[in-house]
Order: C-alpha cells, then sequence, then structure tokens
C-alpha cells in the first residue's frame, strides 16, 4: 500500500513530530531539548512542484529534504509539540518546564510560561501533551495527571496561569482526543475531549469538568484517535467511536456517549502472554488507499500496521525500524505517511500500480500478436512456433522491465540540507 520514500536522520532520539496543517513541513521535538522543522519534497503534480507533474520523487532523485530552522528550545527533552489551527504557531513543552510558543516560520519565540509545579512533590511536573483546542483554549496534560487548559488572547500569547485544572486519572495522561463539536455548537469548535491515563479512559467538558471515568481496563491504554461516519446501527451505533490502542497489541472501540466500558476489540498484535504495544495512531485520509475507514497503527516493536474498520482486520504491514517503536505518525497535506520513532523519520507514499499497468499492457500486446497469429496462419502452423517464439521472448522483456523498475524504486534516497 505504501513505498518508503525517504529515512531522516535526527541528532538524537525523537520524543515527538507534529506536522504543519497547511504545509508539507514536519516539526519533530528531541531528547536533546531540540526542535527542528523541516520541509518536505513538494508532491508531483501539486502547485508548489515545478517539475513535470507526471514525474515522481522516487525516479529523479534528486527532491531534498531541507531543514528550515534548528534550535535548542528546552534544557531538558522536547516532550511534546503542536501547530496552531492556521500553522503560523508551534508550540513545545519540555521536562525543563516550560510550555512555549514560536512563530513557525522562523522558530522565533513570542511567548513563555512556566508549568504549575507537581502539588505532590513541588517539583517539575514533566509535560506529555500539547493540543490547541480553539484560538481561545491550549490543553495541556502532564505525568502528575494533570490537565491544564491556558486561555489564549491571540494566538501568539500564554496567559500566566491555567483557567482551569483538572485531573481526569491516576497516571500519567498517555492520550488526548478532542470529541467534534455536535451540531447544536454554536462555536463550531471541541468542547469535550477524550483521555486516556493508566487503565482508564475519561471524558472531560471544559465547561463542567470530569464528566465520565471508565472502569478499569486492566491494560494500560496508550493512544486515542477519534473515527466518525462509520456504518450506524439503529439503537446501537451512531457510526462514532473512540479507538484505543494498548499497551498487549489490542486496539478497542469505545462508542461516543457510551463510556462506561468498550464496544468492539481488534487484536493487531497478538502473543503469548499479550502482543506488542500500540504507541501511535492516526487515521487514513479518504483519498488515500481503498477510500475506507482505515487506521494506521505504530508498534513497540518498529512495525506500522493498517487496519481496516468495518470487518476489522489487519490489511497491511510497513516496517519503520528493527527495534525502536514508532512514536509519531501523520499524513502530511500531500497525503504521505510520516513514521517517526528512535533516530529517524520516515516518509512513505501512496504505491502506484505501475507493474500491474505493465501486465496489462503486456497482456494486451500477446492478445493482439496472438489475434494477428491466427488470422495469417497456415495450415501447417508454421506460424503459429513463430508466434510461440514472440511470446518467448516477450516474456523475457517483461522479467526485464520488472528488474529494472524493481532497482529504480528501491530506497528512494534523498539528499538532505541543512543536517547538523
Amino acid at each position: 500500500m505504501f513505498e518508503n520514500l525517504c529515512t531522516l536522520p535526527l541528532s538524537s532520539e525523537l520524543f515527538t513530530q507534529a506536522l504543519h496543517p497547511i504545509e508539507s513541513v514536519l516539526a519533530v521535538g528531541l531528547s536533546a531539548g531540540h526542535v527542528q522543522c523541516f520541509r518536505l519534497p513538494a508532491v508531483p503534480g501539486s502547485s508548489s512542484d515545478d517539475d513535470d507533474p507526471d514525474t515522481s520523487i522516487v525516479s529523479t532523485g534528486t527532491s531534498t529534504i531541507d531543514t528550515e530552522w534548528r534550535t535548542r528550545r528546552h534544557k531538558g527533552s522536547c516532550r511534546t509539540l503542536a501547530y496552531s489551527g492556521d500553522g503560523e504557531i508551534l508550540y513545545s513543552a519540555g521536562t525543563d518546564g516550560f510550555l512555549k510558543a514560536a512563530t513557525s516560520s522562523t522558530g522565533q519565540v513570542v511567548s513563555k510560561l512556566a508549568i504549575p509545579l507537581d502539588r505532590s512533590t513541588n517539583g517539575i511536573d514533566p509535560p506529555t501533551l500539547l493540543h490547541p483546542l480553539s484560538p481561545q483554549t491550549l490543553l495541556l496534560a502532564t505525568d502528575s495527571a494533570a490537565l491544564h487548559l491556558y486561555d489564549l488572547r491571540v494566538p501568539s500569547e500564554l496567559s500566566a496561569k491555567p483557567s482551569q485544572t483538572h485531573r481526569p486519572h491516576d497516571d500519567y495522561i498517555s492520550s488526548l482526543t478532542p470529541l467534534p463539536p455536535t451540531e447544536a455548537s454554536t462555536s463550531g469548535f471541541s468542547k469535550q475531549w477524550v483521555t486516556t491515563g493508566g487503565t482508564t479512559l475519561a471524558v472531560t467538558d471544559l465547561r463542567r469538568g470530569v464528566l465520565v471515568k471508565s472502569e478499569n481496563q486492566e491494560e494500560e491504554l496508550l493512544s486515542s484517535i477519534f473515527v466518525g461516519g462509520l456504518p450506524a446501527r439503529p439503537g446501537r451505533s451512531k457510526g462514532q467511536k473512540i479507538l484505543v490502542g494498548s499497551s498487549n497489541g489490542v486496539l478497542t472501540l469505545w462508542e461516543r456517549g457510551v463510556w462506561d466500558d468498550q464496544d468492539e476489540r481488534i487484536i493487531v498484535d497478538g502473543g503469548r502472554g499479550g502482543g506488542e504495544s500500540l504507541d501511535s495512531l492516526v487515521v487514513m485520509p479518504e483519498e488515500v488507499g481503498d477510500g475506507g475507514k482505515n487506521v494506521v497503527v505504530g508498534l513497540g516493536d518498529g512495525s506500522i500496521r493498517i487496519v481496516k474498520l468495518g470487518p476489522n482486520k489487519l490489511v497491511g504491514e510497513l516496517r519503520h525500524d528493527e527495534v525502536e517503536a514508532v512514536v509519531g505518525l501523520g499524513f502530511d497535506v500531500g497525503g504521505r505517511l510520516i513514521s517517526g520513532g528512535g533516530s529517524i523519520v520516515k516518509v512513505w507514499q501512496e504505491k502506484l500500480n505501475i507493474e500491474s499497468d505493465e501486465e496489462d499492457d503486456s497482456e494486451e500486446e500477446e492478445a493482439g500478436a496472438q489475434k494477428r497469429a491466427v488470422e495469417g496462419s497456415d495450415s501447417d502452423g508454421s506460424d503459429a512456433a513463430d508466434s510461440s517464439d514472440e511470446d518467448s521472448g516477450r516474456k523475457r522483456r517483461k522479467k526485464r522491465r520488472k528488474a529494472r523498475k524493481g532497482n529504480n524504486s528501491g530506497n528512494g534516497i534523498l539528499g538532505f540540507k541543512g543536517l547538523e
């Protein structure tokens, strides 16, 4: 389904990644405290691609990934990154206890604040997740299971103290997923969000606080995403679910509005004593793949698996790394899959069905040749022998064409500018 376009080496271990909502730009947060922004190659055929729209990046091998800017943003590790809705601001938070807002195009810091201390230790409370809920509201989750809400007076400014703090879990908050606004919403922005922490799932409301907390699931919950547009079932399902990745290889589905317990289970990675952890999740855009509801899952063993919802079955697998977990997944504005983990980021593009087209063309050629042979054949069958020789030659050429295609599209190595 996907082929590796390029592998981007990083200077230290990846903790977090974020994709620009409008441009083909990737931001990474590293264990050494650096934040670095890369501009990815233009998508062939897009308005930003000055080359022949029919020429792929893999085939030319001349495109580059440029470093737009790089800085050591935090004295500790950069734990989490998030772009504002318009992509103008890049927020970051690190184990130094600071939340910072920077102009995304330059990396210039425009405001910063200290994250509230852990009330149990009176020490730094390391952040785990960031999410701009709306142009006015920013969510920040921490190791102590605090969920802080900040008012954004303008997109580039941060208020000194959180306007609200909730504690939906007893353990660190491992994932945060806003629920889309309902039809009755007047603002058009989310006011409720789902979090996971330890072995529980919780729903919190901007106006009313923590609404509900699930029963103990007896497995650690690590990641979550919202999926809408699924088939509705009268009285049972509205076609809106939260998918949650666990530490034992199981993907659980939760019906929106029914939060006491999970609805369905999909085994992504089985095994004795449990499978690999499901560390990251992303919904595949409908214009990518078969157009159905597919979810991409990053596992603790470095593999990536694709799950088709409905049949609830695995339909594909990729390999990001042989050892390190896949901690980041996303699709850029060009529909390319970006995976991150260990000290590398990989860019994947949807695999073109070139081989099938060649086979179809070859079959048409063979059919035409056979038709000509039958129409012009003599009763002694001498032309039939010639046709057989032609078929053998064509098959040999077809094999050579496949071999050449395989060599040309192997790793898709690109040049990299600005790496330190």
